[in-house]
């Protein structure tokens, strides 16, 4: 096992700081630091950006803020996309499009028990970027199957580049439209689109995983070829354990956890402390510890982080920074508690 458990922390990469500098300080703050996306600091570090760097028939409009597609522009930069798809340097994070990426690259990181990278999967991707017809690209057939080759491509490459600092580091794949991706409203046929995220992460180098804030079909997810699953514990706790079989057989095929269990938004947060946030999670695992699973075995396949990014609070980065120090402190004081 390369992905580090026992309550250890780490945290969501979106973070709404203008300072660079300090977002970074505080993403290594955690036991496992990420480079921060940070949209606003510029455009460029919007996550939906950063996946986007090369895609062809991409419209990127930084003065309006927007990214869209034209089917027109895509069979235009087609061939030339496919004369670098053996390039490494063509997938990955540009400094134009992230500074705290290159950053985090020059750090010796080699001491921590993991780093960890991330990248918009090709579902949230997909579902956000529309056409010159205002139709998800997701929907279109011919594009489809390239989109999801070109952002395993994308993840594999910083995957090395992590690698090459520190061995037990792993890719989270961004992916909050997986809560809608199997509604009646997506527009994309379930059945194809389980076998296309199946194709997609087969040929993902481990370790991987998914990170999502939604309710999304956890069975799909629990049984997918996953490392690591991070979720937003906090909201979806009572749901996500319910699948509790699905949770055992996870964890058995050497599956990680991360609970998402402090809230980064300022009226939940305010609201919590560290004694109920400790009462909700270890709630969770009582449940679950009920229905046969090992409770030391989940905590050695389990960390902890936020609960969500958030970019909307009116106090801008002070309650992310609050609830970042929270999940350190619950970090230490269950790690107390269970002897880790």
């Amino acid at each position: 096992m390369t992905i580090p458990g026992n309550l250890k922390t780490t945290a969501m990469a979106v973070m709404p700081h203008k300072d660079a500098d300090r977002a970074l300080e505080l993403a290594l703050s955690m036991d496992i630091p990420f480079w921060p996306q940070l949209p606003h600091v510029s455009y460029y570090e919007d996550m939906y950006v950063q996946a986007a760097e090369h895609f062809p028939g991409i419209l990127l409009d930084l003065e309006n803020q927007t990214l869209r597609f034209s089917m027109d522009n895509f069979i235009n930069e087609f061939e030339d996309a496919m004369a670098r798809f053996d390039e490494p340097e063509y997938f990955d994070i540009s400094r134009d499009y992230s500074v705290v990426y290159h950053k985090f690259l020059e750090m010796d990181l080699s001491d921590r028990p993991a780093i960890r990278g991330q990248l918009e999967g090709p579902i949230s991707f997909g579902l956000n970027v529309l056409d010159q017809d205002k139709r998800p690209i997701l929907f279109e057939d011919t594009i489809r199957p390239f989109m999801f080759e070109f952002m395993s491509k994308r993840i594999n490459v910083q995957l090395k580049r992590l690698q090459l600092m520190n061995p037990n580091a792993f890719m989270f794949v961004d992916e909050p439209g997986l809560q809608f991706l199997f509604s009646a409203l997506s527009g994309y046929d379930s059945t194809k689109a389980k076998s296309d995220m199946e194709q997609f992460f087969s040929v993902i180098q481990r370790p991987r995983g998914i990170h999502l804030c939604g309710n999304p079909d956890w069975d799909f997810l629990l049984h997918l070829d996953l490392d690591i699953l991070s979720l937003d514990i906090y909201q979806n706790g009572e749901v996500f354990s319910s699948y509790w079989k699905s949770i055992k057989n996870f964890l058995d095929r050497g599956g990680v956890i991360v609970w998402g269990v402090v809230p980064t938004n300022f009226e939940p947060f305010e609201a919590e402390n560290i004694r109920s946030l400790e009462t909700r999670l270890t709630g969770v695992w009582d449940f679950l510890s009920a229905k046969g699973i090992d409770r030391e075995f989940l905590l050695s396949r389990s960390l902890i982080s936020p609960a969500t990014c958030c970019l909307v609070n009116p106090d801008g980065e002070t309650t992310v920074e609050k609830a970042f120090a929270v999940v350190n402190e619950l970090s230490h004081r269950l790690r107390d508690r269970y002897k880790l």
